[in-house]
């Protein structure tokens, strides 16, 4: 095979998976019109296929996905000029599986499919170099982004520098379970008595009044037993309170003062570390931001999912909340999941709270896990991760 043509595929990793397991001279995608247009598109394509390292040549052709004969007489027009050629019918319409049929069997084109579910690719027609290949593919968290048109940013966390603080994960989160009904107080008084100067590096060392204004303008007093503990984990050096007067500290770095400064870097961290833990995963990524170039006719969208993982071809994507499960949550992973992980992609929220039976239901609906504050001891949580992945879809 020098030639495999595909049927353009929302689902971003079906346009690539062949491709790059079976690394032809050519790919040619029958694709709609807007992808035909979009050139930033169509280069985010080659450009994933360069980073796997390889660089073969990539044809977009506009294509009606509702008329069969035109779809065959591209097909027929693409083998008239391409030799070796040979067709994936994993995606396309019904239309144009039809047309496929009808070309492999007049011009006897190889012909295959993938199946999700076995992760592996089957002959259809002719196609015996795909028997029993399974895909063996790794990609990491950034390649879904890519092979989909959009670009990983850095984003609150920096992944490069997290394998130094490993260490200190489990016992970030066990004192954030010990004191996590009054965790948001706690967190606001680090924000209050720390305050960056704007342009300058924030300082590391803190002198502040013992009581603070919080939350609609309530005073919010020092949670000596919290700051003791973060004391005790290295999170702070140099504590010194005078009760009701002042308290004296310094963050150990200024990586540690972002996250306490921060209500939600616990969990997440938390659940990084889990991930990392289960063995399972080729890939993680802590706070990865997606920017979407013009998603649906808007420049410069961008989102921020709290954990990837990825395991060869499946990507994990984990929202974790402090707070109660809303709708919103919900729908935005199921956004982002089918955007940039297609069908074979699983999605959870993982919250610190219990979760109700309706947003359980409504999570359930859009086929996203919840992993609640009853799971979260790392034995169970790591347990459920595992599970999620081996799940079927």
């Amino acid at each position: 095979m020098k030639t495999l043509i595909e049927f353009y595929e929302e689902r971003a990793i079906e346009n690539v998976l062949a491709p790059d397991l079976f690394r032809p001279e050519r790919v040619v995608y029958l694709c709609p019109a807007e992808i035909a247009r979009d050139k930033n598109r169509q280069q985010k394509i080659k450009t994933f296929f360069r980073r796997r390292g390889w660089n073969p040549e990539v044809e977009f052709l506009e294509s009606s996905f509702y008329s069969a004969e035109k779809i065959l007489q591209q097909l027929l027009s693409i083998a008239d000029r391409c030799h070796e050629c040979a067709l994936d019918i994993t995606g396309g319409t019904d239309a144009a599986l039809f047309a496929g049929g009808m070309f492999a069997s007049q011009r006897k084109i190889p012909s295959f499919t993938y199946s999700r579910k076995q992760n592996r690719f089957f002959n259809i027609s002719g196609a015996s170099f795909v028997e029993k290949v399974e895909c063996s593919l790794a990609y990491r968290v950034e390649d879904f982004f890519l092979m989909a048109g959009g670009t990983m940013g850095q984003g609150r966390v920096d992944n490069d520098r997290l394998y130094d603080y490993l260490d200190d994960f489990d016992r970030f989160f066990a004192v954030y379970l010990h004191h996590r009904r009054k965790w948001t107080d706690i967190i606001t008084y680090l924000q209050k008595v720390s305050p960056g100067n704007k342009g300058e590096e924030p300082p590391l060392e803190v002198t502040g009044r013992y009581t603070v204004k919080g939350e609609h303008g309530m005073p919010n007093s020092a949670n000596e037993a919290a700051l003791r503990e973060l004391e005790k984990i290295g999170f702070l050096r140099d504590l010194k309170i005078i009760a009701g007067e002042s308290v004296h500290f310094t963050f150990r770095d200024a990586t540690i003062r972002a996250w306490l400064r921060d209500i939600g870097s616990v969990l997440e961290l938390y659940t990084y570390k889990t991930c990392l833990d289960t063995g399972v995963f080729s890939s993680v990524v802590s706070s990865a931001v997606v920017h979407w170039d013009e998603v649906r006719g808007h420049a410069g969208v961008s989102n921020e999912i709290d954990v990837v993982a990825v395991r060869g071809v499946v990507p994990l994507f984990l929202s974790c909340k402090t707070c109660d499960v809303r709708t919103e949550a919900i729908n935005e992973l199921a956004i982002l999941r089918d955007r940039f992980g297609g069908k074979t992609a699983r999605a959870a929220i993982v919250t610190a709270e219990p979760c109700n039976a309706a947003a359980r239901h409504r999570a359930a609906q859009m086929g996203i896990a919840v992993i609640d504050l009853e799971e979260l001891d790392k034995a169970h949580l790591m347990q459920r991760i595992k599970t999620i992945m081996k799940a079927e879809k």
